[in-house]
């Protein structure tokens, strides 16, 4: 960082080694710490919000990142606190232009807050619109169709599936169906 000037508080996104969020975040509260450095540098989260992912046939709550290789710091921008978080294991540098950080809006942080505070996990669906698929459970059991709408709310698809010589919408929970 070139300038001297200290920028009030306000929340940064730091990129990150993809997969080593939790890491990184370990590693800067303690150098946090170590440094004395709490008056400058307040808080430090990976966002996460829950989702839901079937694993072995079952549905599983967990907590999935939002952005994956970022985490956000609450801190006051100067030299020395620049220098903490830069200088961090497996940080790559500050989100902003050239050397200057720039800090997330106050809607960014409230929608971000907003969505790490749902307690209602959403289905994690990794089918795609128009992807052919079998319908593994129910009445229309082993008819072969492709993916028409996802619901990801509700975790609801709609196949396509061909009966009586044309397509006929169908929804299905997305533990009926499986990939061809």
């Amino acid at each position: 960082m070139a300038t001297h000037e200290v920028v009030g508080r306000a929340w940064y996104a730091v990129h990150t080694y993809s997969g080593y969020e939790n890491a990184v975040l370990r590693n800067l509260k303690q150098r946090i710490e170590s440094l004395g450095m709490q008056n400058k540098i307040f808080n430090v989260i990976v966002p996460t919000e829950k989702k839901i992912k079937v694993v072995g046939g079952k549905r599983q709550s967990v907590e999935d990142k939002i952005y994956p290789g970022y985490i956000l710091v609450d801190m006051i921008v100067d030299e020395e606190s620049w220098f903490v978080v830069r200088n961090t294991p497996r940080v790559t540098g500050f989100v902003g232009s050239g050397v200057t950080p720039v800090p997330l809006s106050k809607e960014e942080i409230d929608s971000l807050f907003k969505r790490m505070s749902n307690d209602v996990a959403k289905h994690k669906i990794d089918f795609t619109v128009g992807e052919p698929v079998i319908v593994t459970d129910g009445p229309f059991k082993d008819l072969e169709g492709k993916v028409g709408e996802i619901d990801e709310e509700k975790g609801k698809i709609k196949v396509l599936v061909s009966m009586f010589g044309r397509e006929t919408p169908v929804e299905l929970d997305f533990l009926q169906i499986r990939r061809i």
